[in-house]
């Protein structure tokens, strides 16, 4: 399988950027469709973008269309979220996950072959 490993949280300000990674190892990422959720405090985790491993689909959860931004690079096996005009619910633990031929919209949890271990993006107000 698949080992992922998520960088690049941080504590910013309503308004600022941040871009986060995920690094992958064992397995080439071209096989993968590569998938980031979050889990706010007190909440379940949710779906926010997703990129197919072949087309080039992309899909994201109503919450965070235009203003993030998901894209790979498959010969660095790392998948990107460029986040913009970040807000204070926008704060959660940020996880990437990887399934085998997966599209670009979220599966079920258990669906998936690996996750990382997180990254903590805190917003504030």
């Amino acid at each position: 399988q698949v080992h992922l490993v998520e960088s690049g949280g941080g504590l910013v300000q309503a308004g600022d950027s941040l871009r986060l990674s995920c690094v992958g190892s064992g397995r080439p990422f071209s096989q993968y469709g590569m998938h980031w959720f979050r889990q706010g405090p007190g909440k379940v985790r949710e779906f926010v973008a997703g990129s197919a491993w072949t087309d080039g689909r992309t899909s994201y959860a109503d919450s965070v269309k235009g203003r993030f931004t998901i894209s790979r690079d498959n010969n660095k096996n790392t998948v990107y979220l460029q986040m913009t005009s970040l807000k204070p619910e926008d704060t959660a633990v940020y996880f990437c996950g990887a399934r085998e031929f997966g599209g670009p919209d979220g599966y079920t949890e258990a669906s998936y072959e690996s996750w990382g271990q997180g990254t903590q993006v805190t917003v504030s107000s």
